[in-house]
């Protein structure tokens, strides 16, 4: 069933191509300091004794960068204009680095709003969801942000469709488009991810999937062959081992490529987690990165920007989608029926150290 799409730029960090928002991270880094240093600055919190010159430098980054939302004394919003409390019902938080990247996104965008998040973890509990939907309301929400882990389409409880409430789906969305959704674009992902190493030269490019009964694992695939047919590469199936988003599942596929008969001068691995994997496979074979083999990872999560070389990798939207969410209601955009669409946000390229042309052989 097709969906109407409105493509926006995300948020990231590292050098990418295109335009994104500035972050309290880059902020942090300019400017020398912590993050949580960042985030008593630009909410103009003084419940923390921060320099006088410390406050005066972040500032000043945080204005010579463009970052949007800066909190100055006695100009917040008043009460009335407030988004308020907002609520976060998600199915996994605690073992999640995507859904506590979302919430922290949300959190940030809310905290210059002058609202506060409420959140609270389901577990895939059917009987809990409706309980926490009303024991969320019962404390006056705003609005209500119901999310998934994994992109996919979902049916919510029946409690939200009885509410007045704006809900907003994060990750997820319902195939006849009855809320307001943000999820990444991952087919466009999977086939920049493709590209960045068709560009450097390769043709002889293999990828390692996640668990392809999820959908962003079948997207990134999807991009992944657009990419190839759009250079006119053909489409080997041994160069494509499935994987489960691990370390331990990247490092067997690799293996596996690696003593193919004609082995990838370059490999997409589909998740961070799985590039370890398949570096500690190459060092193994003395192989060198980019040198024998170039490496595209997926999600840029902190490790990438620490492993040697650093990891060329794409961005996974999801403090961004958070973001987003708070920007819709500052908007003023509360009415269910004006938001009926699913907007999906660009996953950046993150341009490191692991991709360069291939090796002659």
């Amino acid at each position: 069933m097709g969906r109407r799409t409105t493509d926006k730029p995300t948020l990231g960090v590292g050098r990418v191509r295109g335009r994104r928002r500035v972050t309290m991270m880059d902020v942090a880094r300019e400017a020398r300091c912590s993050q949580s240093t960042v985030s008593f600055v630009l909410n103009d919190n003084t419940s923390v004794q921060i320099s006088k010159g410390t406050r005066e430098r972040v500032l000043t980054v945080a204005r010579e960068l463009g970052y949007e939302g800066i909190a100055v004394s006695g100009s917040k919003q008043p009460a009335s204009d407030r988004p308020g409390t907002i609520a976060f019902i998600v199915d996994t938080l605690s073992a999640s680095w995507e859904a506590v990247t979302a919430l922290d996104g949300l959190q940030q965008a809310a905290a210059a709003t002058g609202s506060i998040v409420l959140a609270a973890e389901t577990q895939n509990n059917s009987d809990l969801e409706p309980r926490l939907i009303a024991a969320m309301t019962a404390q006056g929400v705003q609005a209500i942000v119901y999310g998934c882990t994994h992109t996919r389409a979902v049916r919510p409880p029946a409690a939200l469709s009885t509410t007045d409430i704006p809900v907003f789906l994060l990750n997820c969305y319902t195939e006849d488009d009855a809320y307001p959704a943000v999820i990444p674009s991952e087919i466009a992902g999977g086939q920049r991810a493709t590209q960045a190493l068709i560009d450097a030269g390769h043709r002889r490019i293999a990828t390692i999937t996640g668990e392809l009964y999820m959908e962003a694992a079948n997207d990134r695939l999807t991009g992944y062959r657009r990419a190839l047919a759009t250079a006119d590469i053909p489409y080997d199936p041994a160069l494509v081992k499935d994987g489960d988003w691990s370390i331990s599942a990247g490092f067997q596929a690799a293996s596996d490529l690696l003593d193919g008969d004609s082995p990838p001068t370059a490999i997409f691995c589909q998740s961070d987690r799985m590039a370890i994997g398949c570096y500690e496979a190459l060092k193994e074979r003395g192989q060198d990165i980019p040198g024998d083999v170039s490496i595209v990872g997926y999600d840029d999560q902190d490790i990438a920007r620490h492993l040697m070389p650093p990891l060329t990798t794409m961005i996974l939207p999801q403090r961004a989608m958070g973001q987003w969410v708070i920007e819709q209601l500052a908007n003023g955009r509360r009415e269910r029926a004006a938001l009926s669409n699913v907007t999906k946000l660009e996953c950046e390229l993150v341009e490191r150290l692991s991709v360069a042309p291939p090796a002659r052989r």
